[in-house]
């Protein structure tokens, strides 16, 4: 158990039965009353993002979490096939496990699979991800405003904004996180 003044972002807690990890915290000492910790925190099970207010004097479980380094083969349906690089190991996956994040699969995408105990919680995408653009139309001249953007559709069928100087075959970096578009691909 740990004091809810010594959590930091990033960490995974145990909160009534639930796995949170920490997205932001803060503690707020007011000039009068108790000091108290607020915190933002992610549901791993769920995916939901909540918010909560602690008592400085509360302690909350540490959660254990381990993550294996797996590589993403092929879907079949509803199913999605990961297999461990070392062992050459296959596991099966159903979008509900994976949840919005399977929009970012793409064939040998080296992805980790989170697991609370022997529970799979779920995959852990890498911050940013290179796809080829599909399609894409060409920009027209006079539209040159500053920050224009077109869209674009991806390999995986995502569609994105980018900068009107991208075009069809090229390689960009897409961010994880918003799913917008980073930079070129070098």
């Amino acid at each position: 158990m740990i004091n809810v003044n010594d959590v930091k972002n990033g960490m995974t807690i145990e909160v009534d039965g639930n796995i949170y990890q920490v997205l932001e915290t803060s503690h707020v000492k007011p000039g009068k009353g108790a000091a108290f910790a607020k915190m933002k925190l992610k549901n791993l099970r769920t995916g939901s993002i909540v918010e909560q207010t602690y008592n400085s004097s509360i302690k909350v479980a540490k959660a254990i979490i381990q993550r294996k380094p797996m590589q993403y083969l092929y879907s079949a349906g509803e199913s999605y096939s990961f297999m461990d690089m070392n062992t050459y190991e296959q596991v099966e996956l159903t979008s509900s496990q994976i949840g919005d994040d399977v929009k970012y699969l793409k064939e040998n995408l080296e992805v980790s699979l989170i697991y609370f105990g022997d529970e799979l919680i779920g995959i852990s995408l890498p911050e940013k991800i290179d796809y080829v653009i599909t399609h894409t139309e060409q920009a027209v001249k006079g539209n040159t405003s500053s920050g224009a953007q077109k869209d674009a559709t991806l390999e995986n069928g995502m569609t994105i904004k980018v900068p009107l100087f991208i075009s069809e075959g090229e390689s960009v970096i897409i961010s994880t996180s918003d799913g917008k578009y980073v930079s070129r691909s070098k």
